[in-house]
């Protein structure tokens, strides 16, 4: 991995991207003192998995609402 200050990745950032599509990571350092702050990684496309079971109970439980069952995002969130 590579590391330049935001100065040079801005005057460099299409030779940057491109190295980055080639499998190259960079850092970005920042300030008078050049602090890692972020990095530029390749893409990495992911499989979507579709049938994903969510919980331990999924499938041995089930949930019922009552018909006057009524909350609103605020206080689900608990803001109200």
């Amino acid at each position: 991995m590579k590391a330049l200050p935001v100065g040079e990745i801005k005057a460099q950032f299409s030779e940057v991207l491109e190295k980055v599509r080639q499998g190259e990571s960079f850092g970005i350092l920042y300030g008078k003192k050049k602090r890692p702050v972020a990095m530029i990684v390749p893409y990495v496309q992911t499989e979507k998995k579709t049938d994903r079971r969510i919980g331990l109970l999924d499938g041995k439980t089930q949930i019922r609402f009552a018909d006057d069952f009524k909350i609103t995002e605020e206080e689900l969130l608990g803001l109200k």
